[in-house]
């Protein structure tokens, strides 16, 4: 067994079902003591993630429930504040929760795309920025924080989900960029998994074969402290590495020719926005 998260503290939201609860069954299995975020819908006789703690518990793990919305700017401490009282400390955080819209953005009402940013790009910075502020202080720590295939490629009928899972990933990058000289590793996740999202969209075949559990050692791998500044796809019990590339470029006149520019192979990439700039710039200077 992977024991470099024993006694580890970890915190992931969204974490009462589906991909969030694999990952919380995963890492408490792994030894860490896990602070299992869900909030609380109405009705509910119990809490989803009193149910994941009580799983969790009975297998032998350790775990606590917290119950904050994502969306409320005070979530994050909240998060925080319940690892610190109960463990001590904060060593991983897991920033899964999210939603998805399903409708064209022409059919789309302005307030259901905000909910969506809202929750997915706000409520992700809501939770990460005291996490990410205490593991700077103690020189050390991880986060990984969930986008998706859309935010990197885009996806019809999902606007609002693309866009704030693509800003997701701007996030992560910068992130992983600050917490270099501060030993925090920053990387995120597009996960292909069977959930309440996917429900009805795939066919049974594929759906059996992505157990949202596979997706798990891949998040695991990811908040090891191993890597950092990457986006893997993972899915099925198998993971794919993507991120974006570039061609160098070519001199302008009147016009873009779109067949050269086409032509170019995609194989520049940079460690950050200065780099690239430095790097087109150069094109620049050498064609002067």
């Amino acid at each position: 067994m992977n024991s470099q998260f024993k006694d580890k503290v970890v915190a992931i939201t969204g974490a009462g079902k589906s991909l969030g609860r694999a990952y919380a069954l995963h890492f408490a299995k792994l030894g860490a003591r896990v602070v299992v975020n869900n909030r609380v819908h109405a009705g509910e006789p119990e809490s989803s993630a009193d149910r994941v703690v009580r799983e969790i518990a009975d297998a032998g793990g350790i775990a606590v429930a917290e119950y904050s919305d994502v969306e409320n700017p005070e979530a994050g401490d909240k998060l925080l504040a319940t690892a610190l009282q109960n463990f001590g400390s904060l060593d991983c955080l897991i920033a899964n929760a999210g939603i998805v819209e399903n409708t064209t953005f022409q059919k789309l009402d302005l307030a259901q795309f905000r909910q969506v940013v809202e929750i997915n790009l706000m409520g992700t910075v809501n939770v990460v920025h005291p996490a990410f502020c205490h593991m700077c202080e103690q020189q050390g720590g991880s986060i990984v924080v969930s986008t998706s295939s859309a935010g990197l490629f885009g996806q019809y009928g999902l606007p609002a989900y693309s866009a704030s899972k693509a800003a997701v990933i701007g996030l992560m990058q910068s992130l992983s960029l600050e917490g270099n000289s501060k030993n925090v590793c920053v990387n995120a996740i597009a996960p292909y998994a069977t959930t309440n999202m996917t429900a009805g969209h795939l066919p049974e075949s594929i759906s059996e074969r992505l157990d949202p559990a596979l997706v798990a050692p891949v998040i695991a791998y990811l908040a090891s402290g191993n890597i950092s500044g990457q986006v893997l796809i993972a899915g099925g019990g198998h993971a794919a590495r993507t991120g974006l590339r570039t061609t160098k470029s070519i001199p302008v006149a009147d016009s873009v020719d779109w067949k050269i520019l086409d032509s170019l192979r995609l194989d520049q990439s940079f460690k950050d926005a200065s780099k690239n700039f430095e790097a087109f710039i150069a094109g620049i200077t050498h064609d002067a």
